[in-house]
């Protein structure tokens, strides 16, 4: 019997090989990102209904609409003021809880209990919180009654003052786990090395922190603050559920304003152009974070 021979394959048929590998990948980027991209592009120059989407083209009339509207600019601004605060104070609680684990030495307690926020759907948050914040029979209301700190109940999500900080503390509380787990998680990654050297030159844990464990951190810190900051800047759940964008508009978000425009008012025009400008301003908000994170890798790598 002759002996098997091996298949051969052409050499142009090898260099080929990547680019046909890379093919669904390519396909399936096109289909959930290039095309939707598009047609909101699309959109945004058109006179669009719900009902009749591309129904005539309008050139920039939504641009202009939205440039002539002052609340949009307002909404945006709003958004930015609430989405870096959240994402710093998360990202400052985050690490010392991680710290105070590491210190302890619970990493199971991190993997099993703290997931629990975050396995808890949006929706289910939001009404939670909604019963907790509520002015009779509230457990945030009933505490500070009994605390002698207010000498009546108080209508948090009804304050224009205290509704966006009560959104920030539900949001705060279903993605604190998130930011624990990844500062723990780089914790993990820092040379025990350095740290005994440190202990041997008799380093205080406060001069060990600040002049080894913080730099070393900084780029999964700047990391991990950058992508809060991105989902911070999308908060829709929680302001639907608890606040829908008031009173007035003290709660309403982007994403929320967005959302009204196309699918209250119907007008997918207007909230395609809105989607397109709001897209502009996450960039610039996020774009001296990301440039700062590269200054960091590169004088720490």
């Amino acid at each position: 019997m002759a002996a098997l021979r091996p298949n051969r394959v052409s050499p142009r048929l090898a260099r080929s090989a990547p680019l046909w590998m890379l093919t669904p990948g390519s396909f399936g980027l096109l289909v959930v990102s290039i095309v939707p991209a598009l047609y909101t592009l699309a959109l945004a120059f058109t006179h669009s209904s719900l009902g009749q989407p591309l129904a005539a083209w309008n050139g920039a009339a939504n641009f202009q609409a939205l440039w002539r509207d002052s609340t949009f600019a307002q909404t945006l601004l709003r958004t930015v003021l609430y989405a870096l605060p959240a994402s710093f104070i998360q990202l400052s609680l985050g690490l010392l809880i991680a710290l105070l684990l590491q210190a302890l030495r619970q990493g199971q307690f991190v993997r099993s209990l703290v997931l629990l926020p975050l396995m808890t759907p949006p929706v289910l948050v939001g009404v939670a919180w909604k019963l907790l914040l509520a002015p009779a029979g509230g457990l945030v209301n009933g505490t500070l009654l009994r605390l002698d700190w207010i000498s009546e109940p108080v209508s948090l999500l009804g304050s224009d003052t205290w509704a966006l900080p009560a959104v920030l503390l539900a949001d705060t509380w279903q993605w604190l786990p998130f930011v624990v787990i990844l500062c723990f998680a780089a914790l993990q990654t820092l040379p025990a090395d350095v740290f005994e050297a440190a202990a041997l030159d008799g380093a205080s844990p406060r001069g060990t922190f600040l002049k080894i464990t913080l730099p070393l951190l900084a780029p999964a810190l700047l990391g991990i603050f950058l992508l809060r900051v991105v989902m911070s800047l999308k908060t829709f759940d929680l302001v639907y559920i608890l606040t829908a964008g008031g009173p007035g508009s003290a709660t309403t978000l982007a994403s929320y304003e967005v959302w009204k425009t196309g699918l209250q008012n119907f007008n997918i025009g207007a909230a395609a152009a809105q989607t397109l400008v709001f897209s502009l301003a996450v960039a610039a908000v996020t774009w001296p974070i990301l440039k700062a994170l590269q200054w960091v890798e590169r004088r720490t790598g």
